[in-house]
């Protein structure tokens, strides 16, 4: 049984790639380690927490006794790290908590993986350590080549843990792979995020908040197809490599925005412009070629279809998300564990 230790599962992303996993490879154990900070929730891994194939352990990838404890229990084969702090807005009123864990943090799991020996430490980096591309010019896409140039504390400290995957890989040859992808979206998605926040305020007749003229582009990737292309990476990806992930659906904020009204079959008038974010980068768009050429990933998912997708879920799993926005789902832990 090959096992594999999912950092930050309880977070979005990782959420559903833990779900793909046991879905797909009957044969594996996936390990979540998660520290349920406020982006993790326990709840988005109820219908596995009795799978006799995964392991839930709450504790902080910072946190070395914790994990190289976990380590010596499991001795994984694989690991691919989520864990992240991840929100630009709180990366700009508190830097020092993303340095900390997106930095700290990776080096930490990266020294477990080489007192206990790996076959794979995968880290899951963003598209934004690229910076930004100008609106005006279309044809130009984020390779792999691009220099790295980052805009928030976030994005900084994502590229700094990026080299110092590169670095464990040069100096101890540890086999490392890098993916860096665009916006994700699909079921899960912590709902101050853009589209589950747009889905909920238009629910509920709320104000839809754009930053400035809602011209920023962002390229969406549904997160299945994130999911399926890591799988292919920790599998078939060469070592030392770093794999870009798109999902060739540029977007407007704006044109997302009234993409989600249409289909709610809510006025525009919702919409509300506000002060736009500090740095805000004006485009994101990533050239998957290397991947493709390499190991035959490509995209699946239309926008079209992957929004109706995700607002359907979100109507039909109203229960997740209204215990976030009541701040009740931080006591689904101490209800599954700490009360027994």
């Amino acid at each position: 049984m090959k096992k594999i230790i999912v950092t930050g599962g309880a977070g979005f992303i990782g959420g559903n790639f833990v779900h793909y996993m046991l879905k797909k490879y009957s044969d594996y154990k996936i390990i979540c380690l998660d520290c349920l900070t406020y982006a993790g929730n326990l709840e988005t891994l109820e219908i596995v927490l009795d799978n006799p194939n995964f392991r839930f352990v709450k504790a902080d990838i910072t946190d070395r006794e914790a994990v190289f404890k976990l380590f010596e229990e499991e001795h994984p084969d694989m690991v691919v790290n989520f864990a992240a702090e991840s929100h630009v807005d709180r990366s700009i009123e508190n830097p020092g908590i993303f340095l900390k864990t997106n930095i700290l943090g990776t080096q930490t799991l990266m020294d477990a993986c080489r007192r206990f020996g790996i076959e794979r430490y995968h880290q899951v980096s963003t598209d934004e350590v690229y910076g930004d591309l100008p609106l005006d010019r279309p044809d130009l896409f984020f390779t792999e080549e691009t220099p790295i140039h980052t805009s928030s504390p976030y994005s900084a400290s994502k590229a700094s843990a990026d080299l110092l995957v590169g670095a464990y890989y040069r100096t101890y040859g540890l086999p490392v792979t890098i993916s860096r992808c665009s916006n994700n979206y699909g079921p899960y998605h912590f709902p101050e995020k853009l589209i589950p926040l747009m889905i909920i305020n238009a629910l509920h007749n709320k104000p839809l908040p754009a930053y400035g003229k809602g011209e920023n582009v962002r390229d969406w990737l549904y997160v299945e197809d994130h999911c399926k292309a890591i799988d292919l990476i920790i599998h078939k990806g060469t070592v030392g490599e770093v794999y870009n992930i798109g999902g060739h659906n540029e977007k407007t904020n704006i044109e997302i925005v009234k993409i989600i009204l249409k289909e709610l079959g809510k006025s525009e008038e919702l919409i509300t412009y506000v002060t736009d974010r500090k740095g805000h980068d004006l485009r994101y768009a990533i050239d998957p070629t290397k991947i493709h050429n390499e190991l035959g990933w490509l995209p699946e998912t239309k926008f079209e279809d992957g929004i109706k997708k995700t607002i359907r879920w979100y109507l039909n799993n109203k229960g997740w998300w209204e215990k976030i926005i009541s701040g009740e789902y931080k006591n689904y832990y101490e209800k599954m564990y700490v009360d027994k």
